[in-house]
């Protein structure tokens, strides 16, 4: 394990093609939904990263056959809609919040007892809002904190959940999956209400199982699964992750005489923030090829070097961008005039709090450059720049921008790289391509 990475000032424009790893999120989604199923189904493109592995590895300990392929391609194959199995130890979600939380909604109603751990970090992020529309739908889960904490044991609930209409305070796709995949199990149709949608790969990904799903406006209703109902595709093909993508996008854009081709890239709408704020911010972004995958919208993106502007955006369009707010501070701190973001609370329970790791670790490169709000950032753009060293706080998302950053300005030291293998383990040496 590295315990520092550094990064050289680049020396000359980015340009070439690169193949964007799967994505994260629908990776942990195809192994879980076909672990439901009795029949094979063959995955394509899967992300081959410490966050997905943890889903194979809950997956396997409830009695699902994973056989790997290669890195990025495996067959997944259950034992039927009714058919996971209690497992013999702790179940480990290491720092995959996405593991933990589906798999709360997953457990929920099955007949046996599960108990949960996780890393340092996944320890001290908060599950109660997971915990309490399950817990309405009578669920049985415990934890440390007031059931806020890891460790979580869920105990079976001794009779069927029962299927409510859940008016969400926050957009959580998180949230949102877990209660849908309780309502799987159901005696009624579950609803989930959000003040502004979130991103739905569960929704897409289910309905391509055979899964009954209305959606109006930011709301979604699942029915139960009635028997035979649930029906698994043969194939999968995971589209590339949007959120690896975005730090190309913004290198292509502020490194001087860049232009790189991302291929594969999803392009889900409740997803694509990135684009219309970099877009906005006056990046040269053409989004081509498009094309459907496993009822994904996937697309070949090309990004070339580009003036940008400051901008401003808020809690609105937050849900379709929280995993890029360090690489979009990134752009801002390149771009004439302020940039404000508002409406990112959620960034402070992340895998660090990263409102505050950003306008830290960020300004150690810009000094003077970032202001830190309670619920954003006000950046300062065209900030004079200086080579530092950095601690990414062991979060993925910093790691990468950090590199991003340097390689644009100064250079960079980055203490805990090895972070990236959370997402992207390729990362670094896509970079030292250029």
């Amino acid at each position: 394990m590295a315990e520092m990475k550094t990064i050289e000032p680049a020396r000359r424009g980015w340009r070439g093609k690169i193949d964007i790893p799967g994505d994260k999120s629908i990776s942990h989604r195809s192994v879980m939904f076909a672990g439901l199923g009795d029949t094979p189904v063959h995955i394509r493109n899967f992300l081959h990263a410490a966050d997905c592995l943890s889903t194979v590895g809950v997956m396997r300990a409830l009695g699902v056959n994973v056989e790997f392929l290669n890195e990025n391609e495996l067959i997944v194959t259950g034992r039927g809609f009714h058919g996971l199995t209690e497992p013999l130890s702790v179940l480990d979600a290491g720092n995959s919040g996405t593991t933990l939380r589906l798999m709360m909604g997953l457990l929920a109603p099955q007949s046996f007892l599960s108990v949960f751990s996780g890393d340092a970090s996944l320890t001290r992020r908060p599950m109660g809002r997971v915990l309490l529309p399950l817990s309405e739908m009578g669920a049985c889960i415990y934890g440390r904190n007031n059931n806020n904490n890891l460790p979580l044991t869920i105990i079976p609930a001794g009779e069927m959940l029962h299927g409510i209409h859940y008016n969400s305070p926050v957009a959580s796709a998180q949230v949102k999956s877990a209660i849908l995949l309780a309502g799987l199990y159901a005696d009624a149709p579950t609803t989930v209400t959000e003040p502004y949608t979130s991103r739905d790969h569960t929704e897409q990904m289910l309905a391509g199982f055979g899964v009954h799903l209305e959606r109006t406006g930011a709301s979604v209703t699942v029915f139960p699964v009635a028997e035979g109902g649930y029906r698994a595709p043969a194939e999968i093909t995971v589209p590339g992750d949007i959120s690896s993508a975005a730090y190309f996008l913004v290198a292509g854009s502020i490194i001087a005489d860049s232009r790189l081709l991302l291929r594969n890239v999803g392009i889900n709408p409740t997803r694509t923030g990135i684009l219309d704020v970099l877009m906005e911010m006056g990046a040269h972004i053409i989004v081509q090829n498009e094309r459907t995958s496993g009822g994904e919208r996937v697309a070949d993106i090309t990004v070339e070097t580009a003036a940008l502007r400051g901008v401003s955006f808020g809690a609105e369009i937050m849900p379709r961008l929280i995993d890029e707010i360090p690489i979009i501070a990134v752009a801002a701190l390149f771009a004439e005039g302020d940039t404000v973001i508002t409406g990112a609370g959620e960034l402070r329970v992340k895998e660090t709090d990263r409102l505050h790791a950003i306008a830290t670790e960020f300004q150690k490169l810009a000094p003077g450059s970032i202001e830190e709000r309670e619920d954003g950032l006000v950046i300062h753009g065209q900030a004079k720049m200086q080579r530092a060293q950095v601690s990414s706080c062991g979060d993925h998302r910093m790691a990468m921008s950090l590199a991003v950053l340097g390689a644009a300005a100064k250079g960079v030291i980055i203490e805990k790289p090895d972070s990236v293998n959370i997402s992207y383990p390729t990362f670094f040496s896509e970079m030292e391509r250029f």
